[in-house]
């Protein structure tokens, strides 16, 4: 199956979708089409909603296997529909967009680096994973500069050495520079995977998806 996808021609599918071992979060307008790839090519269940009334999930939700992380400006109807699945952790103040700032799996999590540091504790302690805070690239919105999964942890190509050495000792994953979407180096905005599988947005090329295949450990 076809390991590239768009949201109705838009290649952001990580700004628009969040991706979990069991779940998928997709807006609740999405096309049917994108669902059942999903649910085929990642081998998970599909959960569809808004969060803050806004179709930006990926962007305002993220968490592990433990919980999830999203925005304190979430509704009622939104909380209660992803309570159904893990249990929440409200991130308010400025610092909302919880799928922006957090990078995270069931290994470790990395935070923009100006994050509170009683709120990067109490997330930690809610994933159950030690805490980093850390830029990837200089890019301190980590969570749209990275994506992770159990298997591996592909971030932006412009990550320092030392970026990926402290992301290293935090993780013991591999790690590996990747691009999507002919280049684009913020690999969160247009890549979703889990330790099943991988989807990129539809502009990404051959030698991207190769990349990706090596650091996540599909290759054959």
């Amino acid at each position: 199956m076809d390991r590239t996808v768009s949201i109705e021609g838009d290649p952001h599918i990580g700004v628009f979708t969040r991706v979990f071992e069991d779940i998928a979060v997709i807006p609740a307008e999405a096309p049917a089409e994108l669902e059942e790839h999903y649910r085929q090519v990642l081998d998970l269940e599909v959960v569809r909603t808004t969060i803050q009334g806004s179709p930006i999930i990926g962007s305002l939700l993220t968490g592990n296997s433990h919980g999830f992380v999203v925005s304190g400006l979430a509704s009622k109807k939104e909380l209660k529909l992803l309570g159904e699945y893990r249990e929440l952790f409200l991130l308010g103040h400025g610092m909302n967009a919880a799928g922006n700032v957090i990078l995270t799996c069931d290994k470790f999590a990395a935070v923009h680096p100006e994050m509170d540091a009683r709120v990067q504790k109490d997330i930690g302690e809610f994933l159950k994973v030690p805490v980093i805070p850390l830029t990837l690239g200089d890019i301190k919105v980590v969570g749209m500069a990275g994506v992770a999964t159990n298997n591996g942890v592909v971030v932006n190509p412009r990550s320092t050495p030392s970026e990926i050495a402290a992301l290293e000792r935090v993780c013991d994953l591999p790690v590996g520079k990747g691009s999507i979407n002919m280049g684009n180096a913020m690999v969160g905005t247009g890549l979703v995977a889990n330790t099943h599988g991988y989807l990129a947005g539809v502009e990404t090329s051959g030698y991207e998806l190769g990349r990706i295949e090596d650091i996540f450990g599909f290759e054959d």
